[in-house]
């Protein structure tokens, strides 16, 4: 089928992954090339274009001249979405607004003091504060591999694509500004939730995750990651396990019963789980833990990930047709549109669509305006069910109500969100068991409000059938079988509301022999090879234990929904996206699989080196705990660097003039930076080398963020609002602007607060029908 929606990509290493995802949605996207190609296509012998931009079509324009820049503004004026990866101050074209969807992806955004300083992924990472919380607490921090914060900002450039078809329904859509930095800084979990609710900076917590007790474990022939899970009746099927075995030491003594006592004393704990996995081979742990529900995962490799029974099964994987052979690659996060999956993508060769820019002009279509006004957000009047709890479902939840989707949280007073209540998650200056207080659940549910319904009960069940046939959303991210059980399923929700968009976010999918898998962020990292990517080598894996897998899950998860609306609004018809946790992360592992299958190398850990860039590290500075990253992307860098750190004589030095060489004298290199950077603080190391063009960022941890940083504090990223229980305090920006940055337009709700309203506005229940669902206790 010939695709509704036409993109133009201008390629950088912070779109190319937008661009990717919205070709796996079935829109067709130009990329477009400079005469001698894009740079992946001299990385990994060609597979790394093979990866970012297989099922594009490719247009050469060298758009440094003026004929090369008539060319693209004509190719971009008969397009719906114009994907915009230039440099602030390089932009070969600026269309008006408009019709056409103009995102705009850059490192920093396209206002603020620093928005023309230059970036890598490792800088990013460190000045959005991702690698302030990997690595040993008393050893340097370390990068997240394959390029996760450019990944951030792609899949983020890929929403703000779909807020911006979105928002041209009511009129001309204003540039859409994506920061990659705040990208980052929005997906750190508790990173900065901790300082801004507790006054607080967590160490970097090394293999243990710094709130729930999970961690990275030993086994027989590599590793495991998992945990205590996050119920008692994980607890208990854990100790049990172990007394079979006769493994459990103390363990069965009733004190452990106490969650408090068992994260107080979770040092032992996990010593005595230890010894008992170090006999066991990572993968026959696993499938024994999850027999018993028990939430653990061998920690795999990226080409072991290709034998993963889950992912063949739901056809995860795509053939990728390249000249004279056919690779396997990783596919895409959720099946699109109607359940369809791709199944193999051509790769251009340079300018093999050269005829696009003969096509006459078309003519500009204006879409239908539905609703106009300078205040409408672009999801003003979609109303969305949430039925989500935790991080990776309310964190999806948050962009839609963000962008101004009317999000109705539903929970019961019996079962409420757990992050209202769980004392290691609640994040709060105050005693821990006030639900309305936890600065984790107040951040990630702002702009929504709250309906308590005991959903045990038929006549709760009732009032949920009502309130999803006012719904064009329900999103939840229940284990596979739950909404089924609850009499739910997409032919009841359906049944209900025929147009209905129904996101499903379960942690392995609806469908496949593991759908029944337990699953949290740190599973979800160590089953898609992320975890064991992470360290500074094969026998030294560190992992990534707090919740990345969550965030990458919920941004994935909003655009399932946006898509699903677009999709919507074409054809009239809703649908069932059954996305997988698991094939949300696996989509982010870069070009580990192709590196793989194609170049016939096996991906392993690198620290915080760099396969092409050379020096490309974090180095210590000035003060406990302080450090810049510094990378050198080609000569010219290498040049300036070396004038900044007094050895100019090394610019011309044989021993260093490519990056091969460099890396070979690492060591020297490293010890000259050191040196330099060693006696300043991180902040003036990092100015000086970017006022000399070298891409360099303080490791920024969350006190960092809030209170130093003056880029983030010009643009307003952390915003203020009153809580009426919790009182003022700041909250997390979006990363996504469409013309203007996101406002708190109200804080988190109460637990219940709106439920008299929303059922009288939304249901249209009288108010003696509420009194009486209220004395029934169904209100809960």
């Amino acid at each position: 089928m010939e695709s509704a929606i036409r993109v133009v990509e201008l390629s950088s290493p912070l779109s190319r992954f937008a661009g990717r995802i919205l070709v796996g949605l079935g829109y067709e996207v130009v990329l477009v090339e400079p005469p001698e190609g894009d740079p992946t296509r001299r990385e990994l012998d060609g597979h790394a274009f093979t990866h970012w931009h297989a099922g594009k079509k490719s247009v050469a324009i060298d758009v440094e001249t003026a004929v090369g820049r008539a060319e693209l503004a004509r190719l971009v004026a008969g397009v719906d979405v114009y994907l915009d990866g230039s440099a602030v101050g390089d932009e070969p074209i600026e269309p008006a607004p408009g019709p056409v969807v103009h995102v705009r992806v850059t490192p920093f955004g396209v206002d603020g003091p620093r928005r023309q300083w230059c970036a890598t992924d490792l800088t990013l990472a460190a000045l959005g504060g991702m690698l302030a919380q990997v690595g040993e607490a008393d050893g340097p921090p370390l990068a997240l591999p394959q390029g996760q914060a450019e990944q951030l900002a792609g899949v983020n450039a890929a929403v703000a694509v779909l807020l911006g078809l979105q928002a041209r329904r009511r009129g001309p859509v204003p540039l859409i500004d994506v920061s990659a930095q705040e990208c980052v800084a929005a997906g750190l979990e508790a990173g900065a939730l901790a300082y801004l609710h507790e006054d607080r900076v967590p160490d970097r917590p090394g293999r243990v995750h710094p709130l729930v007790p999970h961690g990275l474990f030993r086994a027989a022939d590599g590793y495991v990651g998992g945990g205590l899970g996050g119920s008692p009746r994980m607890w208990d099927a854990l100790v049990s396990w172990l007394v079979e075995e006769g493994a459990q030491e103390d363990l069965d003594d009733p004190r452990w019963a106490d969650p408090v006592e068992r994260k107080e004393q979770q040092d032992h704990i996990f010593a005595v789980l230890q010894g008992f996995l170090d006999k066991w081979p990572k993968e026959d742990f696993a499938r024994a833990a999850q027999q018993r529900k028990l939430p653990w995962s061998a920690v795999v490799r990226p080409d072991e990930l290709l034998s993963n029974p889950q992912l063949q099964a739901r056809d995860f994987f795509v053939d990728v047709d390249e000249p004279g052979s056919t690779v396997r690659d990783l596919g895409f996060s959720f099946p699109f549109p109607e359940g369809g999956r791709t199944r193999a993508l051509p790769v251009p060769s340079i300018g093999a669509h050269q005829v696009l820019l003969d096509e006459p002009e078309p003519e500009v279509l204006e879409p239908p305006v539905t609703a106009s006004g300078p205040d409408l957000l672009p999801l003003s009047g979609v109303r969305v069910l949430d039925l989500t709890w935790v991080l990776a479902g309310p964190y999806c939840t948050q962009i839609l109500a963000d962008h101004g989707a009317d999000v109705i949280k539903v929970e019961s007073s019996g079962r409420p969100d757990p992050t209202r209540f769980a004392p290691f998650m609640h994040l709060s200056r105050g005693p821990h068991d006030d639900p309305n207080t936890g600065g984790y659940f107040n951040d990630v549910n702002r702009n929504k409000r709250s309906i308590t319904l005991d959903t045990r009960s038929e006549a709760g069940l009732a009032v949920l059938a009502d309130l999803v046939a006012q719904s064009d959303v329900v999103v939840e991210n229940f284990s596979s079988s739950v909404m089924e059980k609850m009499g739910f399923g997409y032919e009841r929700l359906r049944s209900l509301r025929p147009d209905v968009v129904y996101v499903s976010m379960s942690g392995t999918g609806h469908t496949g022999p593991r759908r029944d898998w337990v699953t949290y962020a740190d599973i979800v990292s160590a089953a898609t090879g992320l975890t064991a990517l992470t360290g500074w080598s094969a026998d030294d894996v560190v992992g990534v234990i707090y919740g990345h897998g969550d965030i990458v899950a919920g941004l994935h998860g909003a655009a399932a929904v946006l898509a699903a609306l677009e999709h919507r609004d074409r054809t009239g018809r809703g649908q069932h996206i059954d996305l997988s946790q698991l094939e949300a992360m696996a989509s982010h592992m870069g070009t580990s699989v192709v590196q793989a299958t194609g170049a016939g190398q096996l991906p392993v850990p690198l620290g915080n080196a760099h396969p092409d860039m050379s020096p490309h590290g974090v180095f210590r500075c000035l003060g406990p705990d302080r450090w810049c990253a510094v990378t050198v992307r080609d000569d010219a860098d290498w040049t300036r660097l070396c004038a900044v750190i007094d050895r100019p004589q090394w610019a011309t030095d044989e021993r260093f003039r490519t990056p091969e060489a460099r890396r070979a004298h690492e060591s020297d290199i490293a010890a000259a930076i050191t040196a330099w950077t060693s006696p300043r603080p991180a902040d003036l190391v990092t100015e000086q080398l970017q006022q000399a063009g070298v891409p360099a960022g303080t490791v920024q941890n969350g006190r960092d963020l809030v209170e130093a940083d003056p880029h983030l504090r010009a643009r307003g990223y952390y915003v203020p609002a009153v809580h009426p229980r919790a009182g003022a305090f700041l909250h997390q920006g979006a990363p996504i602007r469409v013309g203007k940055a996101v406002t708190i337009r109200q804080p988190a709700p109460v637990l219940g607060a709106d439920t008299d309203a929303v059922l009288r506005e939304v249901t249209g229940y009288s108010a003696e029908t509420v009194a009486r669902l209220r004395a029934d206790s169904v209100l809960t």
